[in-house]
């Protein structure tokens, strides 16, 4: 994409943090290049980028009412084409990974220097892909930890239905925070309970609070 002094390079950010939000946007306080709107939830989220058409989005993975994964989802289902970057505490690399499976076409850490979250942003807007360097190099030393991660062999649904009880949500609230029936979350409950040889509920709870999905 070529910037041009008419066309600001649009920049949605997703997070429920304001001092972040204030932090990015004051790395590009000084280029009238780049226009940055934001949104604090999932929800508020997806209503912006439907409404704005942002060339680059950047999402927090832990937000307060659905995963960044999860807004990531939706938003490529209507947009098959949206740029997306990855922001999150999270340095697991089998969650870089399945960001990237996912569609995302960056990642970045939240321990960065800021000047890479500037890098990310200009790279994908211009079509390429940024994952931090140091992240970067610990997916290629951890094949092997990756596939032995659960996350790896859980779909991004079942994903955020394991993270989504881990917090403590029931059946009930997981069904109503993804649009889905409750049959649905209790068929891959159980599912979910065989896959990662949980006894019952409870322990299913108890690893997916282990696995630290957020």
């Amino acid at each position: 994409m070529h910037e041009t002094a008419k066309s600001a390079t649009r920049v949605l950010i997703v997070d429920d943090h304001p001092v972040v939000v204030s932090g990015c946007r004051s790395l590009f306080a000084s280029d009238k290049t780049v226009k940055i709107d934001e949104a604090a939830d999932a929800k508020a989220g997806h209503r912006a980028f439907m409404q704005k058409r942002p060339d680059v989005t950047v999402i927090d993975i832990k937000l307060p009412d659905v995963s960044g994964f999860e807004l990531l989802r939706r938003i490529r289902k209507d947009d098959p084409d949206a740029r997306i970057i990855m922001f999150s505490m999270n340095d697991d690399p089998a969650f870089v990974v399945r960001a990237v499976e996912m569609g995302a076409q960056g990642y970045l850490s939240k321990s960065d220097d800021p000047r890479m979250f500037v890098k990310a942003v200009r790279k994908v807007a211009a079509g390429e892909r940024f994952i931090s360097p140091h992240l970067a190099e610990a997916i290629a030393f951890a094949g092997a930890a990756i596939k032995a991660n659960p996350a790896s062999q859980m779909s991004a649904r079942e994903l955020e239905i394991l993270r989504l009880l881990g917090r403590g949500d029931k059946i009930v609230d997981v069904a109503s925070a993804l649009g889905i029936s409750y049959k649905t979350v209790a068929n891959t409950t159980s599912l979910l309970k065989q896959k990662l040889g949980a006894k019952n509920h409870s322990d299913l709870v108890r690893i997916a609070v282990e696995l630290e999905l957020d």
